[in-house]
């Protein structure tokens, strides 16, 4: 098949787009290469997709209309797979404007491609941060996500609404996709897992907000990559509705799902864990609680665990042990 994804130089996308080339699909990625972290390691992962044949990059903006419809109209993809945001909830209190750039109105063009080339199944990257401080766990599909804590949190939840508005307009099959603190092996440098790493082996400190009292459903990118390939098979419809607890729309071919595993572990834990795994201890510095941060997240896998047969299940120790093994092999290339 042909896949058109978006933030193929990023985190995520980058995983995503390995695994279906590896497939033996093809895939047309679209990336912004933006200087929100290192340009180095967005340059080292693109790198590495164009070694297989099947795989074509473009650079470009989302906010970048015709250089989206051009790419799209040769490519003529299957499957849209949008990856590509302005990430970072902290980072959406110093420049809003990036998210409204990249979140709305650059996902609002990749509604208008996929409306006007008539994908067989769009799929979204939506985050956790939608159910901003729920008291009530695990986090369901079904629960209300309308009070966000920051305006990242808001940008996703009114991504989703747009996308279903568009896909009861013109019946686009469309899955959006809630993702649970993400890690592993080249991931983002902003994120907890790759800055205590970095710091522990420069002998700083680390900084633990919340007092380390905040806990996250961590879920390993391997994991992420086999829900989101399980679930662009699955198009949303009456003909794999799950009772009582499905999301599917009763106007539209519009779903939300979960990617997480309902395993929520500590801060002080996860730091834990990555000093055993480096054999050392880490120098903490306890701070309060960030504007914005919520005190956990956990997610209830149990709508992905019936439509696809499986939720994440690796563990934190091993995650972690992955992660740490790509950044000592991989440091002097992406720093």
């Amino acid at each position: 098949m042909r896949y058109f994804i978006t933030g193929t130089a990023g985190f995520i996308g980058f995983h995503v787009a390995r695994r279906l080339l590896e497939q033996g699909h093809e895939v047309l990625g679209f990336d912004g290469m933006t200087p929100y972290y290192s340009l180095r390691l967005k340059e080292a992962r693109n790198a590495a997709l164009t070694q297989f044949p099947s795989f074509r990059p473009v650079i470009g903006m989302l906010e970048d209309r015709v250089l989206l419809e051009n790419a799209v109209a040769d490519f003529r993809p299957d499957v849209l797979i949008h990856l590509a945001a302005q990430a970072g909830v902290r980072y959406s209190l110093e420049n809003p404007k990036a998210y409204l750039d990249s979140n709305l109105v650059g996902s609002w063009n990749i509604l208008e491609i996929a409306r006007a080339y008539g994908m067989s199944h769009l799929m979204l990257a939506s985050t956790s941060s939608v159910y901003g401080a729920n008291p009530d766990v695990p986090f369901r599909e079904t629960d209300k996500a309308d009070e966000p804590l920051t305006f990242y949190a808001a940008s996703k939840k009114a991504m989703e609404m747009m996308a279903h508005s568009y896909a009861h307009l013109y019946k686009v099959p469309t899955t959006a996709f809630r993702f649970f603190t993400v890690y592993g092996p080249w991931g983002r440098p902003d994120m907890a897992l790759f800055k205590f790493v970095k710091a522990m082996i420069e002998e700083r400190e680390i900084e633990i907000y919340g007092e380390g009292r905040m806990s996250r459903d961590f879920t390993y990118i391997d994991d992420l990559v086999d829900a989101i390939v399980d679930l662009s098979r699955i198009h949303p419809g009456e003909d794999n509705r799950v009772a009582g607890i499905d999301t599917l729309s009763r106007q539209a071919p519009f779903r939300v799902v979960n990617i997480g595993g309902g395993q929520p572990a500590g801060l002080l834990d996860f730091v834990e864990t990555i000093e055993k795994i480096m054999g050392r201890p880490a120098k903490r510095k306890l701070l309060p609680m960030q504007k914005g941060d919520v005190p956990r997240t956990f997610a209830s896998p149990d709508l992905l665990l019936a439509l696809t047969g499986r939720k994440p299940e690796t563990g934190l120790e091993e995650g972690v042990k992955a992660f740490v093994q790509w950044y000592l092999d991989h440091r002097s290339e992406i720093e």
